[in-house]
């Protein structure tokens, strides 16, 4: 009796055959299953589009890497002001302490 793959096993040959531009029979071959299992693994798939862990993970970092990104930009942009544009705004906000 032959074990059946798990849903790793199924999820990959599934990416593999939609991202990879192989023919689904080398795809299938390549994974040691049944053209029409693969196709059916397919559709399921498709019918069920329920993302992975790992995805929700990937757009979490994306999500941070994009907010260190627009603080970067800011913190680039304060530093190309010119220096007297710089000391004015010092200056105010030492000012507006002193006032407290």
């Amino acid at each position: 009796m032959a074990l059946r793959p798990t849903e790793e096993f199924r999820a990959e040959a599934v990416r593999v055959a939609l991202t990879s531009g192989l023919p689904r029979k080398q795809v299938a071959a390549d994974f040691g299953v049944g053209f029409s299992t693969l196709n059916r693994w397919i559709q399921q798939d498709r019918r069920n589009p329920e993302k992975p862990a790992v995805q929700s993970d990937l757009e979490r970092e994306i999500a941070e890497l994009r907010k260190e990104n627009r603080m970067l930009r800011e913190e680039r942009d304060v530093l190309k002001r010119p220096p007297s544009s710089l000391r004015s705004e010092a200056n105010e906000v030492f000012l507006h302490r002193k006032e407290r």
